[in-house]
């Protein structure tokens, strides 16, 4: 298959808090074409002098790949990493600094709420109006009215400006509009979390029709479930720069492990350690599954929650305990080391640092982020009380065979199941 999409050698420069020139008029644009001046003026945009470096961020750096007709695509990477920029070069939208972008066939782009419409139209009106952008004929546009107004869900307010939609409005009818008129490349971002869960999985469905008629479809999320499932090539970008290209598995594994490489633990120093004289707490860690302390892990593997005090003075009876809050809001679980306590020496422990470990089991929490609270307890009474860390729950979707929509609920046990014929 010939390539769709073909990326080499593309940087991003952008100067931080400069202000971007305006539109230069045909003329202009003829005259700097064959302007010696001005090709020099180019060069030293792409190359900013040594006292600039603090004042500009390269949003990309040298990114190459290729996209083959009829493929699906994922980028995946953090937040920054480059991959919003790296759609609006592709579609258009920003110039790249230095690089070469190559794109065979037509383009529709979902890149942000409401791409390509007008806020004075109306929504029969930027249908019409985004199937002229694309090249298409009225005829053509007509032939596929009644299904972009049915997939939207917005026939009472077909006449109506798009300024008055709701977000959620607004974006089912645009990635109708980008879906239905049939671009033979589909460049869609995270955009479709603004819809409610039923609009993203009918939104995941067409992504798959559309991939599988033998169009090009290059999709970014955050949704590792939905990039396991909807893409056969996934790419994986790291602060700007091109981290690697594979399978989905592979490069979901990477994308993991540069998560959790970021620190997932708090330390107090000694004359500002939550407690008081006799029971000082002194640092809360989260572990992953190599030990080594981590702000997030794979929703198949444990959880270690690591609480280290100190108890200063006599023998005291110490219980620790951890609250999980979903999202910062609801209660996930609570759960205290009271059952370990009973096997301690009575009259409970004697002076010295201690480290409890609290082991959260693998398939067990759902998908998400943790607020930790931890509570250190003596004669029944918290001493410490610590909003102690946040811990995210990251999904491989390796274990929903297919199914791509938001699972409720703070919790996701792996249960026991059996089938038998009766």
């Amino acid at each position: 298959m010939p390539a769709a999409i073909r990326v080499e050698n593309l940087s991003k420069l952008y100067r931080l808090g400069s202000r971007r020139k305006g539109y230069n008029t045909l003329r202009e644009s003829l005259a700097g074409a064959v302007n010696p001046l001005a090709w020099a003026r180019r060069l030293r945009r792409a190359r900013p002098a040594e006292g600039e470096a603090a004042n500009t961020l390269w949003a990309l750096k040298d990114v190459s790949f290729e996209v083959r007709q009829g493929e699906a695509v994922s980028v995946i990477g953090r937040n920054g990493a480059g991959k919003s920029t790296l759609l609006k070069a592709i579609s258009r939208i920003v110039e790249p600094t230095s690089g070469r972008i190559e794109i065979r066939g037509r383009v529709g782009s979902l890149l942000e709420v409401g791409t390509g419409f007008h806020h004075e139209l109306t929504g029969r009106e930027n249908i019409f109006l985004n199937g002229a952008i694309l090249g298409m004929t009225r005829r053509e546009i007509t032939a596929k009215f009644d299904a972009i107004v049915d997939f939207s869900g917005v026939e009472k307010f077909l006449d109506t400006a798009v300024k008055y939609y709701s977000s959620g409005m607004y974006v089912r009818l645009a990635f109708a509009v980008a879906a239905h008129l049939e671009p033979e490349v589909l460049i869609v971002d995270e955009v479709l979390a603004v819809g409610d869960a039923q609009f993203q999985k009918r939104c995941l469905g067409k992504m798959q029709e559309v991939s599988s008629s033998g169009r090009t479809v290059l999709f970014v999320s955050h949704n590792m479930a939905a990039v396991a499932e909807l893409t056969r090539t996934c790419v994986l970008l790291d602060q700007g720069r091109l981290a690697g290209v594979g399978t989905p598995p592979e490069m979901i594994e990477c994308y993991l492990k540069q998560q959790t490489s970021l620190s997932g633990e708090r330390v107090w120093p000694a004359e500002a350690a939550p407690g008081d004289e006799r029971l000082r707490l002194l640092a809360v860690r989260t572990l992953g599954a190599d030990g080594a302390a981590a702000s997030g892990v794979s929703i198949e593997e444990p959880l270690d929650v690591e609480v280290e005090y100190e108890v200063v003075g006599n023998r005291q009876q110490v219980n620790v305990a951890l609250s999980a809050f979903h999202g910062g809001h609801a209660y996930a679980f609570a759960v205290n080391n009271n059952r370990e306590n009973l096997e301690l020496p009575e009259g409970g422990l004697e002076p010295g640092r201690y480290r409890t470990v609290c082991t959260v089991p693998g398939n067990f929490l759902n998908e998400g982020t943790y607020r930790l609270d931890v509570f250190l307890v003596r004669d029944q009474k918290p001493v410490a009380h610590e909003e102690a860390l946040t811990v995210t729950v990251r999904d491989t979707g390796f274990l929903r065979c297919g199914y791509v929509g938001v699972w409720p609920g703070p919790l996701r046990p792996m249960m026991p199941w059996k089938t038998e014929r009766v």
